[in-house]
């Protein structure tokens, strides 16, 4: 390896003085116009870097001279749009819930608005298309099978204080005991039958004998002697064929046993007046939404 500098013959450009088997390395200059394009960029991230969010910082990034934002353009955008639909939000938040779907303006935007806020704040739990997850508890929205009212304001009411919560005082609340620790064993399995007798499904007949006796010393106060259930207390209907966590001998016996106490956080502070009747007026019209009583 050779370090000394030469003109090359052949091209007449100076080499590097690098030479590696008989291979001499020229040093042929870069273009101008690549030069200044290169200098042209480091000048501009400079500027950049100056008017522009760039460097990380420790909780946060260099906000730069102009203070620009993407988040402060999609503030603008939302303000914009808060704005342009204050007339209609503050009639939804006026109006009685009971009749908004006869102003049908309004109504088709208060379903709008439920969408979004819906597929926001509810999806999670009840599912991208409303249906629940009934091994976790959570209910279809699109059966009508409502624990608390299917009406609009009882849906309103439902989402605004939310279910067994220790958060708002108004939360729907109902607390079924847990049997395992009052029956035994035996009587449990006799429970179970009773329960899947009333609903029709298949059942051992003898326990269901038994159990029709156990059932209205310990469950009719709530779900009623017919097993239709309670809505004011929150207490389910058991005839028909909608279970919110299975109805198979595991899932009714682990009901009976130790209960459920699914909780729903209240949305009333979180979304405001106008976003909690819009879900509502969203989830009333999934399918299952009942007419108010009279109509």
């Amino acid at each position: 390896m050779s370090d000394e500098k030469r003109i090359d013959d052949a091209t007449g450009t100076e080499t590097t003085g690098h030479t590696w088997d008989g291979i001499e390395e020229l040093n042929t200059p870069l273009p101008r116009w690549w030069l200044w394009t290169f200098y042209a960029t480091i000048v501009w991230g400079v500027i950049y870097t100056i008017l522009f969010p760039a460097w990380p910082l420790v909780s946060g990034a260099t906000s730069g001279v102009l203070g620009w934002s993407t988040r402060g353009d999609v503030a603008a955008d939302i303000e914009a749009v808060n704005l342009s639909n204050a007339e209609l939000r503050d009639s939804l938040v006026s109006i009685d819930l009971a009749v908004l779907e006869e102003n049908e303006p309004l109504h088709r935007f208060a379903v709008s608005a439920g969408a979004s806020v819906f597929a926001n704040n509810c999806s999670q739990c009840h599912g991208a298309g409303a249906a629940g997850v009934q091994a976790a508890g959570y209910p279809n929205l699109l059966d009508d099978d409502w624990l608390w009212g299917g009406q609009i304001t009882d849906i309103a009411d439902t989402v605004r204080h939310g279910i067994r919560n220790e958060d708002d005082p108004d939360a729907r609340w109902s607390e079924m005991p847990a049997f395992g620790d009052m029956l035994e064993r035996e009587e449990i399995a006799a429970l179970v039958a009773h329960v899947q007798a009333l609903g029709g499904l298949e059942h051992d007949t003898t326990l269901a004998a038994t159990g029709s006796e156990l059932y209205l010393d310990n469950c009719a106060s709530c779900h009623a002697d017919n097993g239709l259930g309670d809505r004011t207390v929150g207490a389910p209907n058991l005839t028909d064929a909608i279970w919110l966590y299975g109805s198979s001998d595991e899932a009714l016996t682990e009901t009976i046993a130790n209960a459920r106490f699914g909780v729903m956080p209240p949305w009333g502070e979180r979304l405001g007046e106008a976003q909690v009747r819009a879900v509502s007026a969203y989830v009333h019209g999934l399918g299952g939404g009942e007419r108010p009583v009279g109509e």
